[in-house]
């Protein structure tokens, strides 16, 4: 049975892997190699179980242990051409590196993946939706400013989403970063918040989404109970634990996985 396991989960990392014990695919390599390791060790996972490698997009918490990983593991690297082409401009893949570009659904470890277009402040961005062998799917989505009606698409009808609920609005506005970067966050192509999360949330449960994982938090701007606490006041109605599961990945994994 596919699992997903959120190895690590924040604005300083990420990396996402689904699959089996024997095979599967790693969204984002976010962490260095040896820490990466180490979690997926923790999670009873060998790193030889990674089929492919499956890149949102170019910034350091989602790539900052790939160069190392493409020269350990000689698996494909996946990613939108532009992404690609500056992970090679900037020397954030191997020389050696299997690069190929997602520009139609890969099948890999019993696993179809299809990439949709998030808006971030980068040259290009994606989300996963991951369909398995048995007809389930389940979707990565961070790092989007808002939702967009291509994102909405490719949530609605997933069994199990991990989104995006990176800060609490009022923290970010009181808080200590520089005035360009909240503008930064605050935008439409920077974060998505805890109160469009949890809008969100609303529309995919109502959809027919059961599972959902609140994802890179801003360990400055945002605290899990306030993410929880969010999403709680949009489900008003729903019962937790009957009508949905709801869980916050961790910044780094104890060795959690969720099932679906």
């Amino acid at each position: 049975m596919a699992r997903l396991y959120s190895l690590f989960s924040s604005s300083k990392g990420n990396a996402t892997y689904i699959g089996t014990l024997q095979s599967g695919v790693l969204i984002d390599a976010g962490v260095s190699y040896r820490r990466l390791a180490q979690a997926m060790e923790r999670c009873g996972l060998a790193m030889s179980a990674i089929q492919g490698v499956f890149i949102t997009h170019d910034h350091s918490d989602h790539v900052r242990g790939l160069k190392v990983l493409s020269e350990q593991l000689r698996v494909p690297i996946y990613g939108q051409g532009k992404t690609l082409r500056n992970l090679i401009d900037h020397d954030a893949v191997s020389a050696s590196a299997i690069l190929q570009e997602m520009n139609q659904t890969i099948t890999l470890a019993d696993l179809a993946l299809t990439a949709f277009v998030t808006p971030h402040d980068t040259v290009q961005s994606c989300g996963y939706r991951v369909q398995m062998s048995d007809g389930r799917i389940c979707a990565v989505c961070t790092d989007l400013g808002h939702v967009t009606k291509t994102v909405e698409e490719a949530l609605t009808g997933c069994d199990l989403v991990l989104l995006e609920a990176n800060y609490d609005e009022q923290m970010l506005r009181a808080g200590r970063y520089p005035p360009y970067v909240k503008k930064r966050i605050l935008s439409n192509v920077g974060h998505l918040s805890n109160t469009d999360c949890a809008q969100q949330v609303r529309k995919l449960i109502e959809s027919g989404t059961t599972r959902l994982i609140l994802g890179h938090l801003s360990q400055e701007n945002n605290r899990p109970a306030l993410a929880e606490a969010a999403v709680a006041n949009a489900l008003s109605g729903l019962c937790r634990g009957r009508d949905y599961l709801l869980e916050v990945a961790k910044v780094e994994t104890s060795g959690e996985m969720t099932v679906f």
